[in-house]
């Protein structure tokens, strides 16, 4: 067994204790030298078994709430002791481990074996669902407290649609949820030299499953995200109006949404938009209602 992957098992060991009878920061360090001992005697890498176990400990309130996200439909106090810490040890990996020294993907594959050895039938799907949706989907937590050398980042262009029908004198909105609890606008990536609104109108009616006309265009934004093997990629979104029938819409099957669904114009003023999309939901409304 190589050594990295003992001592995530020993940390893992650690901290089942540790979390099973509510111990405290001190009494998991002292766990974690007895498991050495009895466990990974020949270990050559304490010091990467030791660190590990302190970031886990130091930053686990933002582990927990990042699961939390993650997994809505699982309290973390409903999540096995088993499959939460391997979460909390892969996130920590993901998120505050020098990717040079542990790349995404041995971060999250170490991740999965520890969850099919140690947890159950389900354990590994879960687990690589949680740590492939939080990766993809979330720019870097704790990305300031991480010093990184400057370089240009990659760049892709994607484009989005303030899907909009008209039925029997009602103008009704198709929005997506993600798995962060926020109703957002269905986007995808553009391919190279692809028309913005042509591609808009290809990536949008894969996504909800009903096609769509792109007419005018209503906002642009850019955000920096997270990719497990391209690191860190600039995102420049496109959105347009896009007109569609108000036919039923089927979700693409995808790690980061969880929901499709038509709202009426009166209905989307209580929904919980990301900041930088509410402006361009605005302003799209605004042009529906002949504001503009």
């Amino acid at each position: 067994m190589a050594n990295r992957h003992l001592a995530r098992s020993t940390v893992l060991q650690t901290l089942f204790e540790w979390d099973f009878a509510s111990k405290t920061e001190k009494d998991a360090l002292e766990i974690l030298d007895r498991d050495i001992a009895e466990f990974a005697p020949g270990i050559g890498d304490s010091g990467f078994v030791k660190e590990l176990l302190k970031t886990i400990l130091s930053k686990q309130k933002d582990l927990d709430t990042i699961i939390s996200k993650a997994a809505p439909d699982w309290p973390l106090d409903k999540i096995s002791i088993i499959d939460r810490n391997v979460l909390r040890i892969g996130l920590a990996e993901l998120l505050f481990a020098n990717p040079d020294e542990v790349p995404a993907k041995v971060a999250i594959n170490e991740s999965i074996e520890l969850a099919k050895t140690f947890g159950g039938e389900n354990s590994g799907k879960f687990v690589n669902g949680v740590l492939g949706s939080v990766y993809k989907e979330m720019g870097e937590p704790g990305k300031d407290a991480m010093p990184k050398k400057k370089k240009e980042m990659p760049i892709e262009v994607l484009g989005g649609s303030l899907v909009f029908a008209r039925e029997k004198g009602e103008i009704y909105i198709a929005l997506v949820h993600d798995i962060f609890g926020h109703w957002t606008l269905s986007k995808g990536h553009l391919e190279e030299g692809e028309d913005e609104d042509k591609g808009t109108e290809r990536v949008v009616t894969e996504e909800i499953g009903l096609p769509i006309k792109s007419k005018e265009q209503i906002g642009r934004n850019e955000y920096i995200a997270s990719h497990p093997e391209k690191g860190k990629i600039k995102k420049r979104v496109v959105y347009y109006l896009g007109e569609a029938k108000h036919d039923d819409l089927k979700l693409a099957e995808t790690g980061g949404l969880d929901d499709c669904r038509w709202f009426k114009l009166a209905e989307i003023l209580d929904l919980n938009f990301y900041n930088d999309i509410l402006p361009i939901v605005t302003n799209g409304v605004n042009i529906l209602l002949g504001k503009k």
